[in-house]
């Protein structure tokens, strides 16, 4: 099934499969982002994450590879009484303007090695100076705990690519943990993460 078929299918629910509350590390980090901040958020899904930065008064840019999930993306939108941007795209033909975010945030969003270095230097270059890079992705190890995420290895990650597909960023943290992953019931359980705050170096 084409990866977009497949969360085309997977956001066709009723329910928000992922929930409507922001990612708890998201939301823990939210202090680092200024008043009004302009944000660009990778794969966004059905919405919550973006919804909830609005709510904070932030501009957000969603970009979202299923039709479905924009659609909810909207959906949530309007029920919160904010405004997102919603960009119906495939993440491999998305180019996003150099120097133009003040964050940017990817949140679960697991791609192919050779395309995540690809979007992660679009995301960097799309990054003002100093702006931030916000991420929680899992690692190899939640293959053992089976309770959200990719069942491909090769689309997991490690603390390591990170550092080896952002060169020009500062890692301020970069850490592998377990935590209880509660988001709907397609995340349910104890995980495996990867969680980094990084800001965009001077040109």
């Amino acid at each position: 099934m084409p990866e977009n078929d497949f969360w085309d299918s997977r956001y066709a629910a009723e329910d928000y499969v992922y929930g409507t509350a922001p990612n708890d590390f998201l939301a823990s980090q939210t202090h680092r982002l200024a008043p009004a901040s302009r944000v660009l958020s990778l794969g966004e899904g059905e919405g919550r994450n973006a919804v909830y930065l609005a709510s904070l008064g932030h501009k957000v840019c969603a970009v979202e590879g299923s039709r479905a999930g924009c659609d909810k993306i909207h959906r949530l939108a309007a029920v919160r009484g904010v405004e997102v941007d919603v960009v119906h795209a495939d993440l491999a033909g998305f180019l996003p303007d150099t120097a133009t975010f003040d964050a940017v945030v990817s949140v679960f969003c697991h791609l192919p090695p050779a395309l995540r270095k690809v979007v992660l230097a679009r995301a960097s270059a799309a990054l003002k100076d100093g702006g931030v890079f916000l991420i929680e992705a899992y690692t190899p190890r939640q293959l053992a705990f089976d309770t959200g995420g990719p069942r491909e290895a090769e689309l997991l990650l490690e603390p390591a690519h990170l550092v080896a597909d952002l060169p020009r960023v500062r890692w301020e943290w970069l850490q592998e943990t377990e935590r209880d992953v509660i988001e709907g019931r397609c995340h349910s359980g104890r995980a495996a993460v990867v969680q980094g705050v990084a800001y965009r170096l001077s040109r």
